[in-house]
């Protein structure tokens, strides 16, 4: 989520939604089909650490969940915020907001889509870095050994490590990635598929950058799994600093270059790889073309690519929120025809795409 947005959304959310419940659940799903075509649904993130449930944040609505699964999404990308569901390091999870969590979980799982479970922290908590002395190693390891003993094994249920690590150096970030995986495969005992970003936003323009240290696309090749069952997670937008603040698409053609390059870095290095976030204002032809030259690289290479999650949806969004695609009164968001392709054709379903444990 970007600063201009989160601004908004500050100034927006100032009324609580009552959430949906389902008490609907099905057996472990074997998922429909092997890639992900999914979208973000923001809220549980929203404000301060603590904060009351429905005035400061949400958890997704019934209402929304069926409407993307009814428009072919299978996954949804469920951010929220670390200090929420573990109010202090190395101790148990908050029960409350666990509850909270794993009824969105099976709300999501009546519509037999799969769920990625992002700690939307930025390698942050309480604005201290992951990896410093304030927010060791060991107690990201903690968390995401709690965590993954909820959801071990279930294989509709993916661990993407965290949101965005921003202002880190690489080596800091690889550290506590390598010792949070460690924590899932043996203090959880879990085997679930595992998304990794890098550094920098984990862009996919800057992948080959050395912003913060080595590049991410050398350091994160050291990254180490015992489970060898993971994709690194990348992000990009399309505007002119690819932040997905500037509401327009002027970099759309260098957006579309940055995901086939990153492609043929995973080829090269036999990895997997998964677009986390992607979006463009919904106003323009030419943001719509690029949208779809963007799901069309990752759908055209199956080999490497798991799929995508689209930033951004969610009950409590603004309606001016321009990469917001939540419908409205009027209907659907026209950036949904740049994703219906994807959502609806699924010709090459068990046949291309990479197998997900």
């Amino acid at each position: 989520m970007t600063q201009k947005t989160r601004k908004i959304l500050k100034a927006a959310l100032t009324a609580g939604v009552a959430l949906a419940m389902s008490g609907s659940t099905f057996a472990q799903a074997t998922a429909a089909t092997p890639c992900f075509r999914g979208i973000n649904l923001s809220g549980a993130e929203f404000g301060k650490p603590g904060g009351k449930i429905n005035k400061d944040y949400t958890w997704p609505s019934e209402e929304t969940v069926a409407y993307f699964a009814s428009k072919g999404f299978d996954t949804v990308r469920l951010p929220f915020m670390w200090e929420r569901l573990q109010p202090k390091l190395m101790q148990p999870l908050d029960k409350d907001e666990v509850g909270r969590l794993k009824e969105a979980v099976e709300r999501i799982r009546a519509h037999r889509m799969r769920i990625i479970l992002d700690p939307h922290n930025y390698a942050r908590y309480n604005g201290h870095l992951v990896g410093s002395e304030l927010v060791p190693d060991a107690a990201f390891g903690d968390f995401w050994a709690r965590l993954a003993k909820l959801y071990a094994n279930e294989h509709d249920v993916i661990f993407g490590l965290m949101n965005e690590p921003a202002k880190i150096p690489i080596a800091q970030w690889l550290n506590a990635a390598n010792q949070a995986t460690a924590a899932i495969r043996g203090k959880a005992g879990a085997d679930n598929l595992i998304l990794v970003p890098g550094t920098a936003w984990t862009g996919a323009h800057s992948w080959m950058q050395p912003i913060y240290g080595e590049p991410n696309g050398v350091a994160m090749a050291r990254f180490e799994d015992p489970g060898k069952n993971f994709a690194f997670e990348v992000h990009q937008y399309l505007d002119d600093d690819f932040s997905g603040t500037k509401n327009n698409c002027s970099r759309s053609d260098d957006a579309v270059d940055a995901l086939k390059s990153f492609t043929l870095w995973l080829r090269e290095h036999g990895f997997r790889g998964f677009l986390g976030e992607f979006g463009a204002p919904g106003g323009k032809v030419r943001c719509i073309d690029a949208l779809k030259g963007m799901v069309d690289v990752t759908e055209d290479n199956k080999d490497v690519w798991t799929g995508w999650t689209y930033w951004v949806a969610g009950d409590w969004w603004p309606a001016t929120e321009e990469l917001n695609i939540q419908p409205t009164a009027e209907g659907d968001r026209p950036q949904l025809a740049a994703l219906k392709p994807a959502l609806s054709d699924f010709s090459a379903e068990g046949k291309n795409c990479p197998s997900l444990n």
